[in-house]
């Protein structure tokens, strides 16, 4: 007794469109096909657009060794003269 058959259902489903309308419940219904639509279009964007997280960009350094300048291409400081 609790659970509705499918007669309750088809009459609910009749009284439904009575009360909004054939053209006004195929709009309803159109309308939230058209959101599912969006709806899945936006998730599927989301998974393919997925940012990357940003990337720095530096040298390891394995060993660290006393800085060697390089007469070519550093310049040499200047000498006091005494």
């Amino acid at each position: 007794m609790g659970s509705m058959s499918l007669v309750h259902w088809l009459i609910v489903g009749v009284l439904v469109i009575l009360l909004f309308g054939g053209s006004r419940f195929s709009n309803m219904m159109g309308d939230v096909a058209k959101g599912i639509k969006q709806f899945k279009k936006g998730m599927a964007e989301d998974d393919d657009a997925a940012p990357k997280p940003a990337e720095i960009e530096a040298k390891r350094v394995s060993d660290p060794q006393p800085h060697v300048p390089n007469t070519a291409t550093e310049a040499r400081p200047a000498q006091d003269e005494r």
